[in-house]
């Protein structure tokens, strides 16, 4: 049985280049496999930048490398499932990591409950949200609006989900998303006609998160204070 009371911890990152995150997160995924740290819970806003997951196929890389260069985009290979994505402003990104070995081994359970997690997200905002049968992501009717992609070490999950919610959509033209040429990717603000609140949007995707997988958030008063005394 998993305990309602089980303390999570929160680190709001604001936002960071994408590297040094992505670095953090592998340092906490060996703290938490050695049990040095509960599991925990990073939000962030990146600059604007490209990754490449294990299944990605290079031709859904759209732009010349001097294309990114002028656009200010980076790009990376890294270790997390699926296809090529954008991360950028106004977009909120959640990076859960937290041992398995709790909630039964069991990473495409988990899959589906950050979906559950993203969908009651939008909900709040008065978007039905759903999947689509055969496709990754979050959908509301024919566009994609947040993004899931995990890795998983040792039974500890790291990388995670995305929402756009006032995200430059441009960027997107960059890419095939996530492998995707038949449906466009969409935002909150896009599919509401105005722009949203990011603090908003973040702070009720944390709480979905928590009361979906019944943690206790513990916000970390100086997220960098606590990363450096790690």
């Amino acid at each position: 049985m998993i305990n309602a009371d089980k303390p999570l911890l929160y680190l709001p990152l604001g936002r960071r280049p994408y590297e040094s995150v992505w670095q953090l997160q592998k340092r906490l995924v060996a703290a938490r496999a050695a049990g040095k740290v509960d599991d925990l819970l990073i939000s962030v806003e990146h600059d604007p930048v490209l990754t490449m997951g294990r299944g990605t196929d290079r031709a859904n890389l759209l732009a010349a490398p001097e294309t990114l260069k002028q656009r200010g985009v980076g790009l990376f290979e890294i270790e997390r499932g699926g296809d090529i994505t954008f991360h950028g402003p106004g977009q909120v990104v959640l990076y859960p990591i937290i041992d398995l070995r709790r909630r039964g081994r069991d990473s495409h359970k988990y899959l589906r409950d950050l979906e559950s997690v993203v969908i009651a997200t939008l909900a709040e905002w008065g978007l039905e949200a759903g999947v689509k049968p055969g496709l990754t992501g979050i959908w509301v009717g024919d566009y994609k609006v947040g993004a899931i992609g995990v890795a998983v070490s040792k039974w500890i999950t790291y990388h995670g989900v995305a929402i756009n919610v006032n995200v430059d959509l441009s960027f997107f033209d960059l890419i095939n998303p996530c492998g995707i040429t038949d449906y466009p990717v969409g935002s909150i603000a896009q599919l509401l006609g105005k722009g949203q609140g990011m603090r908003e949007v973040e702070r009720a995707l944390v709480r979905s998160f928590a009361k979906h997988f019944a943690y206790n958030v513990k916000q970390v008063g100086d997220p960098d204070k606590w990363i450096t005394d790690l």
